[in-house]
């Protein structure tokens, strides 16, 4: 997905797109992608926003909008918080596509695996994440995003702040209880 070269895009698609990307980035659950294809431009903005990459080992990734004229925009604050700054210079600079194993190598993709693969590895992975608490999650994910921007004192602080509110979630406690018993836990969010 990505601008609509024949047609144009419209100020209000590009504020409806960057909404999108914001909530994705944002949402307190995790999010995983399951890319099958090409991923390019707009696409690869919404894979960027994910917390999860899967992709097919045929998987083709890359922003083309350089090669009409633009420029990756939309998706230029995701490119640099998922990639090394040369890695994406080079790849928004050139345009050119490459493959699922490049993807893997440069960090914005956390597995790669076979086409036929692909749904059995994903399907695995989100019944993984289901399992998890909920609450846990979303404080630990959240923790997990916010402290990057921080220094080390403040991120060491604020981890503290939110390991506190963790431990006294009910999640919290039915986990360590589950652990002693040597049972699955069950988790209600809260």
């Amino acid at each position: 997905a990505g601008a609509d070269l024949v047609g144009g895009e419209t100020a209000g698609g590009t504020a409806v797109y960057a909404e999108l990307l914001k909530f994705l980035s944002n949402y307190p659950k995790p999010t995983v992608a399951k890319v099958n294809g090409y991923c390019l431009a707009g696409g690869m903005g919404l894979m960027l926003a994910c917390d999860l990459v899967i992709a097919s080992d045929d998987a083709q990734f890359g922003t083309p909008e350089v090669n009409v004229g633009l420029w990756p925009m939309m998706i230029g604050a995701l490119i640099y918080r998922n990639m090394m700054r040369k890695h994406a210079a080079e790849m928004v600079l050139l345009g050119q596509r490459f493959g699922a194993e490049e993807a893997y190598r440069q960090g914005f993709v956390t597995r790669v695996v076979p086409k036929a693969d692909l749904d059995a590895t994903v399907n695995g992975i989100t019944a993984q994440l289901a399992k998890k608490s909920p609450i846990g999650m979303r404080i630990g994910k959240e923790a997990f995003y916010a402290m990057s921007d921080m220094d080390l004192a403040t991120a060491v602080d604020y981890l503290q702040s939110k390991l506190t509110e963790i431990i006294s979630t009910e999640d919290a406690m039915e986990g360590m209880m589950a652990f002693m018993q040597k049972r699955e836990p069950d988790f209600k969010g809260k």
